[in-house]
């Protein structure tokens, strides 16, 4: 079956552990009692596919990790949430990312990673040709090269492309960006491009405005509980997020730009696109964990239909 939505990028296994309260943690050493510990896979475009599969869209995985217990558990955990990694790779001699993640009782988190070693850096293995038969492609920061061979050819097939544009060095905003129809910031990725960009003090619509300039066609920045706003061809926009209890935010951005990314595979408008997937990341933040969370369509549509804005 031809993906509708193609995600690539780096996969991460999470050790969650629940922990009372963050600012309680001892400082300069010690101890702290855990409540609860889980394992589960992560990362920035693995967990929107996830996302996209949870919709119900057929959603191809591309990336690689190490030939390790670490790799195999995150590949055999994606094939279980309906991904296709069949453009999964794994190294032999690689170490895969892996990440302690610290989540108290009022959903905020701690996260500490380790980016893996030995991953190839070359994207020549990729299967390109796929490409034109998907609706969209998200690609998050973390494999530059991956992002620019998968953007550059969905730029040359007409595939919307959707950038999970989190903390990354200005040279691979700048390597992306020109490449990316929807770029969709973190508040600190943002921070950081616009400082590089020297429009760190100009409003977040100025900002969003330099970034849509470099050839975007949507540039948008997610608030967390303070919404998400973005600029497209019709102006600047303000959306609220959708109030929720939290129990734990782990994850919600990339539930966000996996939603996001099937909306246009859907043929969603633009801001029919930022509705959905604030909907599927708040009906995220109700769970523990990073996926167990993840909303279905008919969950995510009758919550998103919920409200007018």
């Amino acid at each position: 079956m031809s993906p509708a939505v193609i995600c690539l990028g780096q996969t991460t296994l999470d050790y969650h552990w629940l922990v009372r309260s963050l600012t309680d943690l001892p400082h300069g050493g010690g101890k702290c009692k855990a409540d609860a510990f889980s394992q589960s896979g992560g990362g920035m475009a693995t967990t929107a596919a996830v996302t996209v599969a949870r919709l119900g869209l057929p959603v191809q995985f591309w990336g690689c990790a190490g030939l390790d217990q670490a790799g195999r558990d995150m590949r055999d955990e994606l094939a279980r949430w309906g991904v296709d990694v069949s453009h999964m790779r794994l190294f032999e001699g690689a170490e895969s990312s892996v990440s302690a993640i610290l989540v108290d009782a009022q959903g905020e988190r701690l996260i500490v990673n380790s980016r893996g070693k030995g991953l190839p850096g070359a994207a020549d293995w990729l299967p390109l040709w796929q490409v034109k038969a998907a609706k969209a492609l998200l690609a998050d920061p973390r494999w530059p090269a991956g992002a620019q061979a998968l953007f550059a050819a969905g730029r040359a097939q007409g595939v919307p492309t959707v950038l999970d544009a989190d903390v990354a060095e200005p040279a691979t905003y700048a390597q992306l960006l020109p490449l990316t129809d929807h770029a969709l910031f973190s508040e600190p990725g943002l921070a950081i491009w616009s400082a590089h960009n020297q429009t760190a003090n100009a409003s977040t619509q100025a900002q969003l405005q330099e970034v849509r300039r470099l050839g975007c066609q949507v540039a948008g920045v997610t608030l967390g509980a303070r919404g998400v706003k973005w600029v497209d061809a019709q102006g600047f926009h303000v959306l609220k997020a959708r109030p929720v209890k939290a129990i734990d935010t782990t994850g919600a951005g990339d539930v966000f730009h996996g939603a996001y990314a099937a909306a246009l595979a859907l043929g969603q408008a633009t801001g029919q696109a930022f509705s959905f997937a604030s909907a599927a990341a708040a009906l995220k933040c109700q769970h523990g964990g990073g996926r167990q969370g993840i909303p279905d369509m008919a969950q995510t549509m009758a919550f998103n239909n919920s409200f007018k804005d």
